[in-house]
Parts: structure tokens; sequence; C-alpha cells
């Protein structure tokens, strides 16, 4: 028999690989703290007082952090508070729907400096990529007309689009996108930015953006349940975004439930798509979502019956996610209108009884978090800055 038999295990770590986590560590204290002085991050990190000063002082010198004016307490000492600089990093985001691209620009705490967005034309990603390449350059030249320093401390370029990934694409399936599935894209766009590319689904990239500005901030259990064309969910376990082996956890739209004697996905009666279909409305007109809100205003019967159905399948879904995760919080966000978010949340009101029933609790069972055209775009941009600053497991191991 030829060859070394292979042994699992995980990669173990160096000097370097502990000195880099302990800087994401204190990156991570400021950003989820604001200004803390050395001895706080010392008291917080369980780090010494001199290892903070040796990293602190690495962390100025990379522009990542900086000190503020010194503070005097009482007989105590001065302590002087140090806070993350914005312009310390900065990450580009594309969102790729069924129908538009959006492509966003961001800071070191995930704020929006520059985003663009156009319809996909026809003809596929042969087509449709080269728009985007086009809109990822001019978001560039923006930011740097802005931040003369950014392209030397791009962290990367996030793509999110609709999953699940993976599989077999059928082409004709509104439900996906089967030849951008099929179609290189990350080497595309890797070879025309110069950038490392990541993918994540639209809803995991929702989660990553809650996490870091949103519902999710200060939260390491939460699963985030994104409404949009179709329905996935973002899984932030133990501190982090959970993708699963194949980019895919979190597909709660591919769940079956049976509805009189009838199994159909989840996302075929609460997603936006399905919504559009029962109202008889065009998914790619630019006022669909205007359309709804007017309904909505006039108690339009047709679209009571929807929100009546769909807040029943969503009601049982939160009470899955509370039972697989106990998570500390189950939060709805997405690309829907939040007026009908809102209704959505108060009839799924009252929630089923699950595990978290009774617990301790610092946050409510189920929160309303960002309703906004741009969160998916969003958190594709800071899915680069979390690689490449967050404290996560994978960044200490040897490559």
């Amino acid at each position: 028999m030829n060859g070394i038999r292979p042994i699992k295990a995980k990669s173990g770590t160096n000097l370097e690989g502990a000195i880099a986590h302990n800087k994401r560590v204190i990156i991570e204290a400021l950003r989820l703290n604001g200004p803390l002085s050395r001895a706080d991050l010392a008291r917080a990190t369980r780090l010494t007082k001199q290892t903070i000063s040796n990293l602190m002082e690495v962390l100025e010198q990379d522009g990542l952090v900086t000190s503020g004016e010194t503070v005097r307490k009482g007989r105590g000492q001065p302590s002087t508070p140090f806070r993350l600089v914005a312009e310390g990093a900065f990450a580009i985001g594309v969102q790729i729907d069924r129908h538009l691209v959006r492509v966003v620009a961001v800071d070191l705490i995930g704020t929006m400096l520059v985003k663009e967005q156009a319809a996909l034309p026809e003809g596929g990603p042969q087509r449709g990529a080269g728009l985007i390449l086009d809109l990822i350059a001019r978001v560039r030249a923006s930011l740097s007309a802005i931040a003369p320093r950014s392209e030397a401390r791009l962290a990367g370029l996030g793509v999110a689009m609709p999953g699940p990934f993976g599989i077999e694409p059928v082409d004709d399936d509104p439900w996906m996108m089967g030849a951008w599935q099929a179609y290189p894209l990350l080497e595309t766009l890797a070879m025309g930015t110069g950038l490392d590319v990541a993918l994540q689904n639209d809803a995991a990239a929702c989660a990553t953006a809650e996490r870091m500005v949103g519902a999710a901030h200060g939260l390491d259990h939460a699963v985030c349940i994104y409404l949009g064309y179709g329905i996935g969910a973002g899984l932030i376990l133990g501190g982090e975004l959970y993708t699963g082996a194949h980019g895919n956890a979190g597909e709660i739209g591919m769940v079956l439930l049976q509805r009189s004697g009838v199994r159909a996905p989840l996302e075929h009666s609460a997603s936006l798509a399905s919504l559009y279909t029962h109202l008889g409305l065009d998914a790619g007109s630019l006022d669909v979502n205007q359309s709804v809100v007017d309904r909505l205003g006039k108690n339009d019967p047709l679209l009571e019956t929807w929100i009546a159905e769909a807040a029943n399948d969503l009601r049982w879904a939160v009470h899955m996610a509370e039972t697989l995760f106990d998570p500390q919080g189950i939060i709805l966000s997405g690309v829907a209108p939040i007026e009908l978010a809102r209704r959505l949340a108060a009839e799924i009101d009252p929630l089923l009884d699950s595990n978290t029933v009774g617990v301790n609790r610092h946050s409510p069972r189920l929160a309303l978090g960002m309703f906004d055209p741009w969160a998916v775009a969003l958190g594709a941009a800071i899915e680069p800055i979390g690689r490449a600053f967050e404290p996560r497991f994978a960044a200490i191991l040897k490559d």
C-alpha cells in the first residue's frame, strides 16, 4: 500500500498565530465596547498588562487603533482610552439578486461610505459579470476620492447571492439563479479586481450585518431569519457565523411544511416571491414593495390572507430555530418593507413554547432587525473585515 495513511486532526498554531489572535481579540473588544484603556482591555481579555501594551503599540503602528486624551479619576493612575480607527481598513461588498446588483464600500467599523446599484442586464452572468466589475471600479474610485489610502487598506471583496450552493442548478427554476450558480463568478471577480473574494448566501450576509452593526450586536448565539425573495437564516453560533459543510447552513426556506395534506417548502408560503405571486405583482418592478405597502394601508383582503398564512408558518420556523439552536434571540430581517415586517411580527406573536421559555433572558425571543435594501450588500462588505480582524478559531490555525 503506497502513500501515508491520512490522519484526521485539527491544525496546531504557533507563536505568530497566537499573537495574531490576541490582536483580533483586542480589536473585537474595542468594536463591541467602544474606547477602552489598557487596564480595561487586560481585565476583559485576561491578557497581562504588558502583553496589552505591546500589542497596542503594534496596532497603533498598523493604523488600526489610536489613543485619546488621558482621563484622570480621583487619586488613581490616569488612564488613556484607545479606540478603533475607522480608516484603518476598508472592504467592498457585492449583492447579486435576481433582478439587480448592489455594490458598497465600508470601513473598519462597518460604516457604508459609497454605494452603487444597477439592474442586471439580460444575458445572464456572461454580461452581468462585466457590469459588476464596472460597478466595483466606480465604487473603488469614489472611495479613493474620500479616503486616499483606501486602496492599500482593502481587506477584500465579499459577495452575497441566493443559495443553496453546490447543487445541480435548474435554469428555469424561479427560486434559484441556476446560470449564476454554474458560472465561475469568484474567479472572474478575483481576476478582475485583484482582491481576495469570498461568497456567502444572502441570509448569512444579512446576519453578518446584524452582528456587526445591527440587532445581533453583542450576541454570541442568534438566528437571523432573512425575509427576501426567498427565505433563509444566518446562524451565529459561539460568536461566529456557522456556514455548514457546503455553505448552505440555515436554508430554512427549503424546509418542508405540510398544509392540507400537501408538502411544500416554507418559502413557497412566507417569502416575498410567494407574496408577489399571491398578489399578482411583478417581482422585477422597482415599485413592487410600494405596491405592497399601499395595499397594507388599505387592509387589502388578499394581502391579509397571505399575512395570516405566512405568520403561521414563520411561527413554526421560529419554534424550530429556538429548539434546535438555543439562541439568545431570533432576529427577523431582510429586504421586505418594514411596514410588512411589523405586521408579520405582530401576527407571529404569541410565539409557540420552546426550550428558551423560562430561561434568564437579556434579549427578546423575537426582534426586528434591519429591513434595508442595502443590508445584504452591507453584510457582504463586512465579511472581509471580519475575516481579517475578528477572533475566529480558523484564523489561528497554521496553513
